[in-house]
């Protein structure tokens, strides 16, 4: 295990690099599957959907068991690899980065920061209020109010301590697991992703997409690699974010649908 942490380490870029591409072609494929289905169900004369109830209960269990996976490997004392991997990372990161490309990341880091998304989820929310999207309104607020009480009650159940590091880029406070900029950004960038996918053309949609995964991966990835998260974190970060963002847009969706049938 030595061998691949050390790997990881001096490869971290790279590997950064090659984990955003996978998460864009997997978001493509995604789209493409959403969007095959959706013709089919518009030629059958339904009305189509972002996400269908069954497939919104699948992905949240199976979000949910991610999550309690990762949770167990923490806590499990006989065996310890996760943490043990999660150290060894932290560690070895924290000799190999470079200021520069620290001093690089941590801007990036700073777009998913609290203040950075609260401000914009008020522009957004100001806009959805002003162009009477009233229905997107009120989901978009629900979604977005529910990032902080979800995330620290689950940081307040963990307590795990952050990793240590001398950098000092970006300095952090509180508990680490899981991490509140995987959560927070996977469900802002998410859930403008589909406030977005309900009001533009769908020539569009494929870029909305795509942005909304780089984002969130970008914003991710870089707490590992500025060392104020550990690996597990960060994964817990998306899982447990995209089981909110689950909820939200399935309601939304539901909500819609419920709607265009009177």
């Amino acid at each position: 295990m030595n061998d691949l942490v050390e790997w990881i380490a001096a490869h971290a870029l790279p590997v950064w690099a090659g984990l955003l591409l996978a998460a864009l072609l997997m978001g493509d494929l995604a789209w493409q599957w959403n969007r095959r289905h959706g013709e089919r169900t518009l030629a059958a004369g339904g009305q189509p959907m972002a996400i269908r109830g069954l497939t919104a209960a699948l992905l949240l269990v199976s979000t949910c068991l991610l999550f309690a996976a990762i949770a167990i490997a923490l806590k499990e004392e006989a065996t310890r690899w996760l943490p043990a991997f999660d150290e060894a990372l932290a560690q070895d990161l924290s000799t190999d980065m470079s200021p520069g490309v620290l001093r690089l990341v941590a801007a990036v880091s700073h777009l998913g920061d609290l203040g950075s998304v609260a401000a914009a989820t008020t522009v957004i929310l100001a806009v959805l209020l002003w162009r009477r999207h009233l229905r997107l309104a009120a989901c978009w607020t629900i979604a977005m109010v529910g990032v902080v009480p979800i995330n620290s009650g689950l940081k307040a159940i963990f307590q795990r301590p952050r990793p240590l590091h001398s950098h000092g880029f970006i300095v952090e406070h509180g508990w680490s697991f899981p991490s509140g900029h995987a959560f927070g950004a996977t469900v802002f960038y998410g859930m403008l992703a589909y406030v977005l996918l309900r009001l533009l053309p769908p020539q569009w949609h494929r870029w909305i997409v795509a942005g909304a995964v780089l984002m969130i991966g970008i914003i991710g990835l870089s707490r590992i690699v500025l060392q104020v998260h550990y690996l597990s974190d960060v994964m817990a970060g998306y899982i447990s974010g995209m089981a909110w963002l689950v909820v939200c847009i399935a309601g939304a969706e539901a909500w819609r649908l419920r709607h265009a049938q009177r």
